[in-house]
């Protein structure tokens, strides 16, 4: 199952942060929005019968620029954090020791995209095709 999970709240998103942001029903401390988020769409799931569909992360990005925390120092925090995240197989509180199949979105600003001038910036590559950040995946 591909499951969209975008959510941009403030910095909280993936960010570095020592204290836990939410902690679940069960205690368990969540240090950023992406494993809560996860862990909420696999609890959900779970409810209706799916504890055994494999949840794909389609996509998730953070933009870099027109907005209030859209940096591109942030950005590049973001999706340095988050590839290191899912590469570690460390899971999410819920879930421990599970790898995260995700996908970053997106390969290439979209400068020509209509609407909010913030949607033309999630790329990891500039549209002339230059990088934004130094990733390692």
């Amino acid at each position: 199952m591909l499951v969209p999970l975008c959510c941009l709240i403030s910095h909280l998103h993936y960010l570095p942060n020592q204290h836990p942001l939410i902690a679940s029903n069960q205690g368990r401390p969540y240090f950023n929005l992406f494993d809560a988020m996860y862990d909420a769409y696999f609890a959900a799931q779970s409810h209706l019968g799916g504890s055994n569909v494999e949840i794909v992360v389609s996509e998730s990005g953070w933009p870099s620029t027109e907005g209030d925390v859209a940096t591109t120092e942030n950005a590049g925090t973001y999706y340095r954090n988050l590839i290191s995240h899912v590469k570690s197989s460390s899971g999410t509180p819920a879930r421990p020791g599970r790898s995260i199949e995700t996908y970053l979105f997106a390969m290439f600003d979209e400068n020509m995209k209509p609407g909010k001038e913030t949607e033309k910036h999630f790329g990891v590559f500039f549209p002339d095709q230059r990088p934004k950040y130094q990733l390692s995946f």
